[in-house]
């Protein structure tokens, strides 16, 4: 079967939405599933939508990528988004074509056209997702590298030749999974600018002329299909053959930091795409931490042990929604700044996310590293939720129950692998968490529950204070196990509805 192209895809009759030239105004570092499936798609619908007219050259980050496969398809690829919308199944097919090229800067070729995008006239943004390892300053980085190992050393090059070439400040947008990632990109460049020695003139360019803004990026995208006899019937279906093949959730939301007016700027205010430039992004990253991570935290360790394997068929079950839901709605949306309309349904989306029929996520690689991700998603709602009402918070105070049950259930050994624990049901499996939680939890093997409870809470370590000072947070504790333990974790949970 033919390759992917503009040229296969006329003779196939397409008749979705093509922009075969355009303006290259975005310089993209990363070109992987996640980018392709979501920012890539955002410019792509632009185009078609709100008159964009551009195109986004790609830089491979790393020297091994996808480059050769992008331009062997003249940078087209199908994108499917599936999920639910509302209750209702979807899964849209799409051609995108905001991608004109991709480059690998690790040849010489490559390195030098990257350069000349650099100093374009018509390049406007610099788009980077290098993963949360990408942002680090390398102090090993030369100016003269050809090119720098560390993205911020590759940007840093770009915007210094771009500012010897009298060229206008760009707005940079990173979508790596950091806190406060453009400013900790601005940061690395800083930094080069005083290592290498570079003009006071090109500060004053980085830091005032170009605006760099921190986002937090939102979509699930498992990024391949990896059913050969689904991928074959697609392909028939299509009349091409697709190396590039992406796929993501329907659920889309990027918020960027940055100035008004940036949300006239960028073309997806016009587009009609989620997308929403606010002067603020951590009260964003908050609801996504504590409503949609949460939300797996709390509830997938109780719903494991109630028989429950994958996160779908945890919301065809009425007792495992309706306690996610109640934990949501009633004790964790309160706490959160934004307003209660959009966090309500920002919390719906979530149910529908969770409800993908195309995606079979296993609660066990959910649960993994559960000590520090129930500090880090749950707790804070927990407390909060305390100084704001008084009293315990019924659905979280019967997840941190649920976490321990998780940790303690019949366990057989401790081994290399982890933590062997044993259903009520009677299959074993293995908890996975530091190495220091699961000794702890082994030690403590043959503790009443009383005892299990009070070692848990007054570890330090683990909650970075002694939670039995919060008043009848131990006693609810202890009886929330006992119940889980002698009632099965579904029926303690109901007993929150």
């Amino acid at each position: 079967m033919e390759k992917l192209s503009y040229a296969r895809l006329k003779e196939a009759g397409y008749e979705g939405y093509l922009l075969e030239k355009a303006p290259e105004k975005v310089l993209q570092f990363g070109e992987g599933n996640f980018l392709r499936a979501f920012v890539n798609y955002w410019f792509d619908v632009s185009n078609e939508k709100a008159g964009w007219n551009g195109k986004c050259v790609l830089v491979q980050p790393i020297a091994p990528g996808l480059a050769k496969l992008i331009n062997g398809q003249e940078g087209l690829y199908t994108l499917y988004l599936r999920g639910t919308e509302n209750g209702e199944k979807v899964d849209r097919r799409r051609v995108i074509s905001s991608v004109s090229r991709c480059l690998n800067p690790y040849e010489r070729a490559d390195f030098d056209a990257m350069m000349e995008v650099a100093v374009s006239g018509d390049l406007e943004y610099i788009v980077s997702n290098t993963t949360e390892a990408g942002i680090v300053y390398d102090p090993s980085c030369q100016p003269g590298d050809a090119p720098c190992a560390s993205f911020p050393g590759k940007l840093t090059q770009v915007l210094y030749r771009r500012w010897q070439a009298g060229g206008s400040g760009l707005v940079v947008l990173s979508c790596e999974l950091i806190d406060n990632n453009g400013k900790e990109l601005l940061k690395c460049v800083n930094q080069y600018i005083d290592q290498w020695g570079l003009e006071s003139g090109f500060r004053t360019y980085v830091n005032e002329e170009c605006t760099f803004c921190s986002t937090l990026v939102d979509r699930i995208v498992p990024g391949r299909i990896r059913d050969p006899e689904e991928l074959e019937r697609l392909e028939e279906a299509n009349g091409y053959h697709d190396e590039l093949i992406d796929v993501g959730e329907v659920f889309g939301v990027w918020n960027i930091e940055g100035p008004a007016w940036l949300e006239d700027k960028l073309p997806f205010k016009a587009a009609g795409v989620n997308c929403v430039v606010v002067p603020d992004v951590t009260p964003y990253k908050k609801r996504k931490v504590r409503i949609l991570n949460g939300a797996h935290t709390g509830f997938v360790l109780g719903a494991y042990l109630a028989g429950f394997n994958i996160v779908r068929d945890c919301m065809f079950d009425d007792t495992v929604r309706g306690f996610m839901n109640k934990m949501l709605y009633d004790e964790v949306i309160p706490t959160l700044p934004l307003n209660r309309a959009d966090l309500e349904n920002f919390a719906a989306a979530v149910q529908d996310r969770f409800n993908n029929p195309f995606v079979d996520h296993e609660l066990m690689s959910i649960s993994l590293n559960s000590t520090s991700k129930w500090r880090a998603r749950n707790m804070p709602s927990f407390l909060e939720y305390i100084d704001l009402k008084g009293h315990l918070p019924k659905c979280l105070t019967m997840s941190f129950a649920a976490y321990i049950a998780f940790f303690s259930s019949d366990i057989q050994e401790l081994t290399d692998k982890g933590l062997v624990c044993r259903r009520p049901k009677g299959d074993c499996y293995t908890c996975s968490d530091d190495r220091w939680v699961l000794e702890f939890y082994y030690d403590h093997r043959n503790d009443s529950a009383e005892d299990l409870v009070h070692a848990v809470m007054t570890n330090q370590q683990m909650w970075g204070q002694d939670l039995t000072a919060i008043p009848g947070f131990e006693a609810a504790a202890v009886e929330n196990l006992k119940k889980i333990r002698a009632e099965g974790a579904l029926a303690a949970y109901a007993s929150c509805l």
